[in-house]
């Protein structure tokens, strides 16, 4: 009866130790800071769909940091299978830079390849004490912003452009009013963290700031984790849209072999399964059944499109992002 025993236990712990098998496919999804626990959700479903699908079992790697920096990388040489951005620059810059995304990659799926999309927003703390409600309340006296540095991050690169377009909007296209309000917006910031959950971290665990400014998603996600009675969500009257373009990394999936893979990853996200997890996550997704049973938990607001104030995205960075933009200048203009 002992020797039985033995070798029962001696079986698992053989089992135990033994090293898992490999999985047929594997993937790596280089993706936006904040987007952690949204894509290990999505991980989660697309690996059974996956098997159900082509008998084949699969594992995606997630690699997570500002958008920017991911692109970056990129060219450096990680080797990321897909790219699920904040920004549409970034992916842009991996067009141009060494071909690793093939030119029209928009085209390829629904939706100017964005499944969801969202918008700069703001969390302020219990009672909101600086009684913040508008973009115009950021440069009031006494009001410390939290936001990340637009050189390293999507997230805040939205803010800045969302921040610009309500002073054209309120200037009525007084550019040199403009500038001058968002020079002062940056003048109000605490601490420019290198990503957006930087900018949370610093905003609620470290409690630097008023009023931390970040897609919808997030300011609701931090008020549902870190307290409901803490917190609060102020939608500004106008914002700007916030597309999350998804791509293959084409160079990468032809040198792996993992293109199929790759494309049946993203095709995913449009999916019911995938849009209602993104949905209730706070993000405002395309499916139009998904977002009319979500619709009532985002308030309505003045949403501008970049195409419509900016020209596009060629002209944003040509003008706005570039060495010398009006970004650095701007930058410049409230360290002075």
């Amino acid at each position: 009866m002992k020797r039985l025993a033995f070798a029962a236990a001696l079986a698992l712990g053989l089992a135990a130790g033994a090293p898992a098998r490999a999985a047929d496919d594997t993937l790596l999804n280089a993706s936006y800071d904040i987007a952690r626990e949204l894509f290990a959700e999505i991980n989660e479903s697309f690996v059974p769909a996956w098997k159900a699908e082509t008998g084949r079992s699969i594992e995606v790697n997630q690699s997570h940091a500002g958008t920017s920096r991911q692109a970056r990388a990129i060219l450096e040489g990680l080797k990321a299978d897909v790219v699920t951005f904040n920004q549409v620059t970034d992916i842009d810059f991996l067009v141009k830079h060494g071909g690793l995304i093939q030119p029209g990659w928009q085209s390829e799926l629904p939706n100017n390849a964005s499944p969801w999309y969202s918008m700069p927003s703001f969390l302020v703390r219990k009672g909101n004490p600086k009684n913040i409600k508008d973009w115009s309340d950021l440069v009031r006296d006494g009001v410390e912003i939290v936001f990340p540095n637009p050189k390293t991050s999507g997230n805040a690169r939205y803010t800045y452009l969302a921040a610009y377009a309500y002073g054209l909007d309120a200037f009525k296209g007084d550019v040199a009013k403009t500038d001058e309000f968002v020079s002062q917006i940056f003048g109000h910031v605490a601490v420019f963290d290198t990503g957006g959950r930087g900018a949370t971290t610093t905003f609620v665990e470290r409690g630097i700031g008023d009023v931390l400014i970040t897609f919808e998603a997030e300011t609701n996600l931090i008020r549902k984790e870190y307290g409901e009675d803490d917190y609060e969500v102020v939608t500004p009257s106008q914002s700007l849209v916030a597309e999350f373009p998804v791509a293959v990394v084409d160079k990468v999936v032809d040198e792996r072999g993992s293109r199929k893979a790759a494309e049946g990853y993203l095709n995913f996200l449009y999916g019911k399964q995938v849009q209602e997890i993104a949905a209730k996550r706070y993000n405002r997704v395309v499916d139009p059944e998904i977002a009319a049973n979500y619709a009532g938990q985002f308030p309505e607001l003045k949403l501008v499109r970049v195409e419509d104030v900016f020209g596009g995205w060629d002209k944003i960075q040509a003008e706005h992002f570039a060495e010398g933009g009006k970004l650095d200048q701007l930058f410049a203009a409230q360290s002075r």
